[in-house]
């Protein structure tokens, strides 16, 4: 445990004070003396183990004997300290007990945390997909009873429309389950010196087809090869989104260019496009997760609102830096900086 922890401490000279202050607060750790003015000590504890008090106790007594070892475990004591006791043993117990409410109440928080990311999960996809499953549902619908013609090409632009909506669908499935594993440590990365270029290259290649239907020309530029530590599925996770970025919100005829130089002390990847651009106040939200820029340009552009957060947490592992500048109208530029 990195952070410092203290205790506020209440005593109570009898059994019976102990349970009128049991009735009042709550205490994370009891010290129980067996032998007390009035009721015993394990009474006290029976008391508390009958109201199911979340406590975690610790009995003390001079009087050490199996049969109240045995009494005390069962009845829900965390610990037994025998006197005499020196204070480095009491301590080591109380140590021991606090490590144990730390890690519960640690793990009762990424409980809850859990909770709130698959209920997130939950509302994107149900809000996500309704939308294009009806689509697809309906065209299916039109086709199976042949409203439009008996020709397979009277319904070619419906078939279109639903292969569109589910390549989005599986795109957001992919980038919820790359979450997912960033989120819960199940990535394992295999870093090795890697081309920059020849992965650009190939990331290029899958949005090719994509790029073609706007009419968009990509260029690779760069002169040397740059190796860098990476791991390729990593890297291709990032040029990939970026990449499709630069397709989906340019505009038809437009233009994507991806630069690799070296600059001496690091290397950068720029990726440009002549799109349709984002505010300042947009582009402040851009890396966080769920985030989709909503406007009268981008309404039937679909996407998971994840892709660059999961850029982000990725490039988090690195060391690197990324920055977005963009304008309206007149296009977006990021860039990552590989520092050597």
């Amino acid at each position: 445990m990195d952070e410092a922890i203290s205790f506020e401490v209440h005593e109570a000279e009898t059994g019976e004070t102990a349970i009128e202050l049991l009735n009042k607060n709550f205490y994370h750790i009891i010290l129980l003396d067996n032998k007390l003015p009035g009721i015993q000590g394990v009474e006290v504890l029976e008391y508390i183990n009958s109201k199911q008090i979340e406590s975690k106790v610790v009995m003390i007594t001079s009087y050490a004997s199996l049969e109240l070892a045995v009494k005390a475990t069962k009845e829900g004591a965390t610990d037994f300290v025998p006197k005499p006791f020196t204070p480095q043993e009491l301590r080591s117990s109380i140590e021991n007990i606090t490590k144990q409410i730390f890690l519960k109440q640690m793990t009762s928080k990424l409980q809850k945390e859990g909770k709130h990311i698959r209920f997130q999960f939950l509302s994107l996809l149900s809000h996500e997909l309704k939308s294009p499953v009806n689509a697809v549902e309906g065209y299916l619908k039109i086709i199976k009873e042949q409203q439009n013609g008996d020709k397979v090409t009277d319904y070619m632009p419906m078939i279109d429309r639903s292969l569109e909506r589910i390549q989005a669908m599986r795109d957001m499935i992919m980038d919820l389950l790359d979450l997912t594993k960033i989120e819960s440590g199940q990535t394992k990365r295999s870093s090795e010196k890697i081309d920059i270029g020849e992965v650009a290259k190939s990331c290029i290649s899958i949005i090719q087809p994509m790029a073609i239907q706007k009419d968009i020309n990509i260029y690779l530029n760069y002169n040397t090869k740059i190796l860098y530590q990476f791991d390729r599925n990593d890297l291709e996770i990032i040029l990939n989104n970026i990449l499709s970025n630069a397709v989906k919100y340019n505009v038809d005829g437009g233009r994507v260019d991806c630069t690799i130089r070296d600059s001496g002390s690091y290397s950068e990847i720029i990726i440009s496009d002549t799109g349709i651009g984002i505010s300042k106040e947009d582009q402040e939200k851009l890396f966080e997760e769920f985030v989709r820029i909503r406007n009268q340009k981008t309404t039937k552009i679909p996407g998971s609102g994840l892709g660059l957060s999961i850029v982000k947490k990725i490039l988090a592992n690195y060391n690197t830096e990324i920055k977005l500048e963009s304008e309206i109208n007149k296009g977006t530029t990021v860039k990552i900086k590989l520092k050597n």
